[in-house]
């Protein structure tokens, strides 16, 4: 049987037993697990104390993250309650929550994306977060350390990049309506009890724009035209307009270009040094990335998942940016700004 002291490194253990006593008058644990599957450096471990399950989670010290974002969420019901936050160790406790899978707690995609889209609304009519940080300086950082790693190269790659300085050039970064955004509404941050949707995992969260959560959201839940065309009519209702569904269409692409940049950046970690990185960039899909993953033929906290999973995010948004649609999206944003 695992322990709190054969899974808690040494250098935090007086750390999470303060936090422990503070909490619950306690050290004594019933069941502490390790949960995997996560890609930050913080440890997370599933806690049970007087017959209750809780998630206790430790940053780094180095990194310990501004939780302002998630206690204002977690007050207003969005977020699993917090019972133990100290800012100094960077433990957290908050609440555990026995999840149903999405696909199968809801009677269709459609109506699982209204739920989602709603939730995210919820999220942006939140008080406004206090902390701030800049999209376009977190995109050209992303991009910037990818190609100074020079981890993989080709057409592919410099096709983009030639998309993502039309991007740079027209979209509207400095657009001052912002919103409280989580900004990594990836599915294993979103949990759903049975009766309500709960969002974990705020470290990424600041003031930000609007269609960033809305554009992770679909590049995960919404394959089809209509199923997006439903999100965007959920959100903005009939205010809906054609230049909300261009800027979305936009921010679908540079979402696809950061989570590419982010899981090569794992990749070359998980590779080691020296590694030689395949440089094929065909057949990597995010259907085949579906299929592998709901089969257990790959593991995204592993270097080949990472891999295949960053070229299907940037061949996805390489083949919509080869689109008339891109263009014409592209021509909104000018005229629109303009």
């Amino acid at each position: 049987m695992q322990t709190l002291h054969s899974l808690i490194p040494a250098s935090i253990s007086v750390a999470v037993e303060n936090a422990l006593v503070q909490t619950f008058n306690t050290t004594v644990l019933q069941e502490v697990i390790l949960l995997t599957g996560g890609l930050s450096a913080a440890k997370v471990y599933k806690i049970a104390v007087n017959d209750q399950y809780y998630v206790l989670k430790a940053d780094p010290v180095e990194v310990i993250h501004d939780h302002s974002c998630m206690e204002v969420a977690a007050k207003a019901g969005l977020a699993p309650a917090i019972h133990h936050l100290n800012k100094h160790t960077g433990i957290t406790i908050t609440g555990y929550i026995q999840q149903t899978p999405l696909q199968n707690a809801f009677k269709s995609p459609g109506i699982l994306l209204m739920e989602l889209t709603k939730t995210i609304r919820a999220i942006h009519e939140l008080p406004l977060f206090s902390k701030e940080s800049s999209l376009l300086d977190t995109v050209d950082g992303l991009v910037g350390e990818f190609k100074a790693s020079q981890m993989l190269t080709g057409p592919a790659f410099d096709v983009c990049f030639t998309y993502y300085e039309a991007i740079k050039a027209h979209y509207p970064w400095h657009d001052t309506d912002k919103v409280s955004s989580h900004n990594d509404l990836n599915p294993n941050n979103m949990v759903f009890d049975g009766e309500k949707i709960w969002i974990i995992d705020w470290d990424a969260a600041f003031r930000n724009d609007r269609y960033v959560d809305l554009a992770i959201t679909a590049n995960f839940f919404a394959a089809a035209d209509q199923e997006e065309h439903l999100m965007l009519e959920t959100y903005f209702g009939e205010g809906l307009k054609e230049y909300n569904k261009a800027r979305f269409f936009i921010m679908r692409q540079l979402c696809r270009i950061v989570y590419a940049m982010l899981m090569f950046r794992l990749a070359n970690a998980s590779g080691g040094s020296g590694a030689i990185h395949d440089l094929d960039m065909q057949g990597a899909t995010l259907a085949l990335i579906r299929t592998q993953l709901a089969n257990g033929q790959l593991n995204l906290a592993e270097y080949q998942g990472q891999l295949l999973f960053g070229k299907a995010m940037l061949n996805e948004a390489l083949n919509n940016m080869r689109s008339d649609r891109f263009d014409e999206s592209i021509q909104q944003l000018i005229n629109t700004i303009n």
